[in-house]
């Protein structure tokens, strides 16, 4: 990985502060462009929230952000065009009365590659149980869906998704058992407070492909992102103190000049930079890692709590999904909250787990507990799905909190700084894509 800790100019066409993935791939596009870029990371590694960490053989990501094989920015960002990624079993599992039932399985999946370990795994272990959910038509909502365009959907009169919900037509078996936990789960959202707008932007990404992660871990997709940069793009350990259009004054290098800055922080961080930029409210999530001495019956499936009777939202068997982040013959549980932990978390969430797998889990060892309070930025409505990215010509502000709260969100905000700084210039951008209007 081309990453620097030693400072090698102090001038740069641009600087971007931080270096999640966002940061990473709008340097991508400037670079090659043609332009100087430095990108700069408080941290000691770059990666922003997408972190993994390594214990014991194991592969531990500090959140648990779900994405999917439909999201279209993976493939304009030529270092991630060929990124592996692991998807789930095809649908979810939804555990509820003592049973876990499938759902979502059946809408039709361009390119979907299956599964067919995890989807024998999982047959064999629900032959019996009955499924109550009306999944025909779940199956043609959900189709219906994958087959709206997005101007359409964003066209649509907004209010809370879980207003959507009760006036979607479908029994409320379905709604309140699989649409309404599914939707937790991808929104990091139990209340379901965010806009119908963006709830049907998750739902149709959900139908137009798979739910799936990085191969290795999330860290995967900035290492990969930062490693294609030129070598000293990246600075990490770099603590910046102000900044202004054409400078930044750093804690270890003193003051470095630009032609233009880019903010590719958090929301709050980047509004300690630039006082009066908007904070949204943030959705808290924790993630839990298990190792267990034998392999849960669910296969690659993604198992969502359809009861609301624990702490955690969903959980998946993540050695099955991705082999390469448990030791060979391990088994690596992980497991996501949506909210902050309490005292008593690893016991009821341990229990819970027990009843959701219908496994013993007394012998299942704790491997990380990671709580990040601003996992999610909050999407609530009325809801800019199109939050401006340049506040004035020469500074700019990406992340996933310009456009919608995913690695897709945070892509798409990339794009289009790195293409208002390049129109800014007088420049063409090195690609002619249209931008879409929503992520």
């Amino acid at each position: 990985m081309l990453i620097s800790t030693a400072h090698k100019a102090d001038h740069a066409d641009v600087i971007i502060v931080g270096a999640g993935v966002s940061g990473l791939a709008a340097a991508h596009r400037l670079t090659r462009a043609g332009l100087s870029v430095s990108v700069l990371e408080a941290a000691p590694r770059p990666g922003g929230r997408m972190t993994t960490e390594e214990a014991d053989g194991f592969r531990l990501d500090r959140g648990g952000q779900l994405l999917s094989t439909s999201y279209s920015e993976l493939r304009r960002v030529a270092a991630l065009v060929n990124v592996a990624l692991r998807p789930f079993s095809p649908g979810v599992l939804i555990h509820s009365g003592g049973r876990l039932q499938r759902a979502g399985e059946t809408v039709r999946r361009a390119g979907d590659p299956g599964s067919t370990r995890g989807a024998l795994t999982v047959a064999r272990a629900l032959a019996s149980a009955p499924r109550p959910l009306d999944e025909a038509r779940l199956g043609a909502s959900l189709a219906r869906l994958a087959g709206t365009s997005v101007e359409r959907l964003t066209a649509r009169p907004e209010r809370t998704a879980a207003e959507a919900l009760s006036i979607r037509g479908l029994p409320s078996r379905t709604v309140q058992g699989v649409l309404r936990p599914l939707l937790s789960a991808l929104l990091s959202d139990p209340e379901l407070l965010t806009s119908s707008r963006c709830a049907d932007l998750a739902l149709r990404g959900f139908a137009r492909g798979r739910l799936c992660v990085p191969a290795g871990g999330a860290a995967s997709l900035p290492d990969r992102l930062a490693a294609a940069l030129p070598a000293g793009t990246v600075l990490t350990g770099v603590r910046v103190r102000d900044t202004s259009i054409n400078r930044v004054r750093t804690e270890e290098y003193g003051e470095l000049s630009c032609r233009a800055l880019v903010l590719a922080t958090g929301a709050r961080e980047a509004a300690e930079l630039l006082p009066g930029l908007r904070v949204p409210r943030f959705h808290p999530v924790t993630t839990l890692h298990h190792r267990a001495p034998r392999t849960p019956p669910t296969g690659a499936a993604l198992v969502l709590d359809g009861d609301g009777a624990g702490p955690v939202s969903h959980t998946a068997v993540m050695s099955e999904v991705d082999p390469s982040r448990a030791p060979r013959g391990a088994a690596l549980i992980t497991s996501t909250v949506l909210g902050p932990p309490s005292r008593e978390l690893e016991r009821e969430a341990r229990a819970q787990l027990g009843r959701m797998y219908g496994v013993p889990t007394d012998d299942w060892e704790p491997l990380a507990v990671h709580h990040d309070p601003c996992a999610v930025p909050a999407m609530e409505p009325p809801y800019d799905l199109h939050r401006p990215v340049r506040v004035l010509s020469g500074l700019y502000v990406c992340g996933d909190h310009r456009g919608t709260s995913t690695v897709q969100g945070a892509l798409l905000s990339a794009r289009r700084a790195a293409t208002a700084i390049l129109q800014d210039f007088a420049l063409r951008p090195h690609t002619l894509h249209p931008l879409p209007r929503a992520a």
